[in-house]
């Protein structure tokens, strides 16, 4: 499935170390496209890893993760207003 993951990390005292544990698991998983979005090809598997391994971090009072799912990419229109970073394309 293709995933689309956007988090928001309030910046309090630990906002810095949670933002960055966050961001670096999302990097493993998915492509980095700005700020605090990624996207990506996930197995069911590989969601439910992503998920816990994000909880562990999330504060749920504070913090937010949304993410988009759709089957497969080519069911998702990607529109670019400004600059199209060459980061958002998964062709290598």
């Amino acid at each position: 499935m293709y995933v689309v993951l956007i988090y928001d990390i309030k910046m309090d005292l630990d906002g810095p170390r949670i933002w960055r544990r966050i961001f670096k698991i999302c990097k493993r998983y998915m492509s980095h496209i700005q700020k605090s979005v990624f996207e990506g090809n996930l197995s069911e598997l590989e969601l439910m890893k992503l998920k816990n391994e994000l909880d562990q971090y999330t504060r749920m009072d504070r913090d937010s993760v949304v993410i988009f799912i759709s089957r497969n990419e080519r069911w998702l229109e990607k529109r670019f207003w400004g600059v199209e970073d060459e980061k958002t394309s998964n062709f290598l």
